[in-house]
């Protein structure tokens, strides 16, 4: 099929190459020119395992194309919103003036039977509202949410673990003509994963929009339950891994996002809870989310807490102590940097008069272009030399498999703070270390 997506970053260009791999005609469109030249080029412009394969296995086809021009929709039939929707400056409200601006220049280059398929996180409510928008121009609208996790988008694009469509309904609930042919659209757009038996849920606009954002805010309250005990344990001198090890054996819990530490961050979970609670708050449910304060505020506080810890084994100040900062982005395996705990518990200590030199496989230039008061390092030798405390804030696999033996001659102190709970104690103390971390003794 001939597809345009619309919005080339973390999502779209993504979707766009997935689309192509799969077999159709893509153009991806967006307003950065710089972006577009790089992805033109065959080069992935953000850090994303697998894309770099995906667009240098296109070069040359004429299958994927990227462009500035939205008159260059012209031809295809299928239409991906997929802009980003981030949280208002002073607000926990989504912006929602990409998908605005999105549809108005979609709207004049629409032909009849075409597709405009939302994928965007979004506040219940718009797509119903856009779909206004599409009348009188013959085509349909779908909501299609996405599921990707940053340093597997590839594979969750091309083998995703589920399938939405919002279709349009009648007020006795069931789907409408227009929303039956746009199903047998989609299904064509997506022949490659229904065949390997990616399960499909059917349903309304208002379902579909909120599956993305209840499935975030069940991930972060889980992720900040397991924090809260950390809480806990850290009073009572229990192992909050031991805890969240045996209570993850119940299989209506789970062990996955059981893991305390720093807690979450990213372009997704912290600002999708945070709108979530705005537009219940808007439909005035407000209540049946309040929770949801309780979970943001837990995250916030294990980057404080982080703090506090350098503040003891440092003999109660970090003034003037030098400190080492293992990692950068929110999650290994991406440059992603948005609402990153390591870099805010970096930003905190050098407020409070450390010295912090941070490190990162990936995010380094994401980083200095966003904190440049930090310092910054290339290396882990580099960034750990004369450090009096080293902190792993992202669990990167080579800072997870780190020997303590390796760096102790080069530090002034052996403190190791360890972020994410991903090292073995005893290896780092028997080496002459103190070991310190979130929910463990």
């Amino acid at each position: 099929m001939r597809i345009s997506v619309i919005g080339c970053g973390y999502l779209g260009a993504v979707h766009a190459a997935s689309m192509a791999t799969l077999g159709h005609t893509v153009v991806g469109i967006d307003v950065d020119q710089r972006k577009i030249e790089r992805l033109a080029a065959g080069i992935a412009p953000f850090y994303e395992p697998g894309l770099p394969e995906l667009l240098d296995g296109l070069r040359g086809s004429d299958r994927l194309a990227f462009t500035t021009d939205m008159t260059q929709v012209a031809g295809a039939t299928v239409h991906f919103v997929c802009v980003g929707t981030p949280q208002k400056d002073g607000e926990f409200r989504a912006d929602l003036s990409s998908v605005e601006s999105s549809f108005a220049a979609l709207l004049p280059h629409l032909n009849p039977g075409d597709l405009v398929v939302g994928k965007s996180t979004v506040p219940v409510g718009t797509a119903e509202e856009l779909a206004a928008r599409l009348e009188g121009t013959g085509a349909t609208l779908v909501w299609n949410p996405e599921f990707l996790r940053e340093g597997f988008a590839v594979q969750d694009t091309l083998h995703p673990d589920r399938l939405v469509y919002g279709l349009p309904t009648a007020e006795d609930g069931a789907v409408t003509e227009d929303g039956e042919r746009a199903r047998r659209i989609l299904d064509e757009v997506y022949a490659s994963p229904l065949s390997e038996g990616a399960p499909l849920v059917v349903t309304d606009y208002a379902t579909s929009q909120l599956v993305k954002v209840a499935a975030n805010a069940f991930l972060a309250t889980k992720i900040s339950f397991i924090n809260a005990m950390a809480e806990v344990c850290e009073t009572t001198g229990a192992d909050v891994t031991r805890l969240a090890d045996a209570i993850g054996h119940d299989v209506r819990i789970g062990r996955k996002f059981l893991n305390a530490g720093l807690g979450f961050g990213g372009g997704c979970l912290p600002k999708d809870i945070r709108g979530f609670m705005a537009r219940a708050g808007e439909l005035g449910v407000d209540q049946a989310l309040s929770f949801l304060k309780e979970v943001d505020a837990i995250n916030m506080r294990r980057r404080v807490r982080m703090v506090d810890l350098a503040r003891e084994v440092c003999g109660g100040s970090i003034v003037g102590r030098r400190i080492a900062v293992l990692g950068a982005a929110f999650k290994p395996n991406s440059d992603d940097i948005r609402d990153s705990p390591a870099l805010s518990v970096a930003g905190q200590m050098q407020l409070q008069g450390a010295h912090v030199v941070v490190t990162d496989p990936q995010a380094i230039d994401n980083a200095r272009a966003a904190w440049p008061g930090l310092h910054y390092a290339t290396s882990v030798a580099e960034a750990v030399q004369d450090a009096d405390v080293v902190l792993l804030a992202t669990e990167w696999d080579e800072y997870k498999a780190l020997d303590p033996d390796s760096i102790a001659d080069l530090v002034a102190g052996k403190h190791i703070l360890d972020g994410r709970n991903v090292l073995e104690p005893a290896r780092w103390r028997d080496a002459g270390w103190t070991y310190r971390a979130l929910g463990r003794p």
